[in-house]
């Protein structure tokens, strides 16, 4: 199987037929065919033509008389992976333009093709690269997603579109002896007390992998459930807790952990890596709104499902998945969430509400709606988190941006608020 066929039609899956990503690599067939570095190569390739699908789709524009017909899935997308290679990989004009023929030339669907894509090829081989390199921020996100980025953040827009370009590095957290996990994984120490990887690697080969000292977990989402503070011995209630990382920080502080989602399937993950830390959790699959407890909790960490756009450097596929009205809709659910939650708490106790959006709606705008409900607003102080002062808000909340810590690699959007009961 060829790789570049493997990842064309990855990229079908994601944008004809609207698949996330992650599911796409476990049901697309020609990409489970491929091993070890075609494999790896197929992945980089639909990753890349994600994350700059804006700028190579409006390259290919300047020399294209019309856009394919909308049924030539196959003759597009290859197109486009030819293009990704020679814009944003820089793989050689021979190459990228022979190799991309050939596949073509190799599927009945795309064959008719052929030609064309050898000729536009070569044009952007030869001028392609001045055009994409003058294209403005932003020009790799969806028009209605960059509007409201201006809108929210002003002149850190172009910052975060930058940043999103960008390949993120591999966090993990540690149980413990964070800076001994950094020499032997040759990483180092974020502000915030992450492990950050130099390079990558195949996790399952890294050392402490299988002993289960660590687990994969970007630098920003493991803030919220440190918000908590000393849980030692408390009872605390993750929510809508799949895939399981805060779960693992806060049973691997002390915390007697339930761990509440919806999907089994995904817990499922969860299960295997509270096996391989041997940490302890109670894990119920359950959804978040329906869920009832025999009695309250000290805590609850609400990481509740969102729009993602905080996460683009990771699922560049987001991007293009999601729609203006998933916002307000997310919102929505965000809210009941957090009114479901106020039956789960014992008087006083602190409720962390996290998402890993940028949108304003998702977070500041959830927490003024549930202000205007019974809750208050429990401020985040300087060093409540060490090494995370520069993201505490103006009200008191927590908010990371993609641009954060350019210096050493980013970190996801995030959005965090503790509140408590009137």
């Amino acid at each position: 199987m060829n790789a570049r066929v493997a990842a064309a039609e990855l990229l079908i899956a994601v944008m004809d037929r609207g698949r996330a990503l992650e599911d796409a690599l476990e049901e697309t067939a020609s990409f489970n065919a491929l091993e070890g570095r075609d494999r790896a190569f197929a992945r980089a390739l639909v990753t890349a033509g994600l994350r700059r699908l804006g700028s190579v789709n409006t390259v290919l524009s300047r020399f294209l008389e019309r856009p394919l017909p909308d049924t030539a899935y196959h003759g597009r997308a290859l197109l486009h992976i030819g293009a990704t290679q020679l814009l944003v990989l820089g793989t050689p004009a021979h190459a990228a333009v022979g190799e991309t023929v050939e596949a073509a030339n190799s599927l009945r669907e795309a064959r008719g093709f052929a030609k064309l894509m050898n000729a536009v090829l070569r044009r952007v081989s030869r001028d392609g690269p001045e055009i994409f390199a003058s294209l403005p921020p932003g020009s790799d996100l969806p028009p209605w997603l960059y509007t409201r980025w201006r809108a929210a953040y002003g002149e850190s827009a172009p910052r975060i579109a930058q940043a999103l370009l960008q390949e993120p590095p591999l966090d993990v957290s540690v149980k413990d002896d964070a800076s001994g996990w950094a020499e032997r994984l040759f990483g180092t120490v974020t502000p915030t007390g992450s492990v950050r990887l130099a390079s990558p690697a195949p996790i399952d080969t890294l050392p402490g992998f299988g002993d289960g000292a660590w687990w994969v977990q970007d630098a920003a989402a493991a803030l919220p459930a440190r918000l908590l503070g000393d849980m030692r011995g408390k009872r605390v209630l993750d929510l809508c807790a799949a895939p399981g990382g805060k779960t693992l920080q806060l049973a691997a502080t002390g915390a007697r952990v339930t761990a509440v989602d919806k999907s089994d399937a995904r817990l499922n993950r969860l299960r295997e890596n509270l096996a391989r830390t041997k940490l302890s959790a109670e894990v119920i699959a359950a959804d978040a709104l329906e869920y009832r407890a025999r009695e309250p909790f000290d805590a609850v960490l609400l990481d509740a499902p969102c729009t993602s756009t905080g996460t683009l450097r990771r699922h560049p596929d987001v991007a293009w998945l999601r729609r203006p009205t998933d916002v307000r809709s997310l919102a929505e659910l965000q809210s009941k969430l957090v009114a479901a939650a106020a039956a789960l708490l014992k008087p006083g106790a602190s409720l962390v509400y996290a998402v890993c959006s940028l949108e304003p709606e998702e977070g500041e705008g959830v927490v003024a709606d549930a202000l205007k409900h019974g809750w208050k607003r429990e401020t985040i102080r300087a060093g409540d988190v060490p090494g995370a002062d520069e993201f505490i808000t103006a009200a008191g909340d927590l908010r990371t941006l993609p641009a954060h810590w350019p210096e050493i690699g980013g970190l996801d959007g995030f959005y965090a608020a503790r509140l408590v009961r009137n």
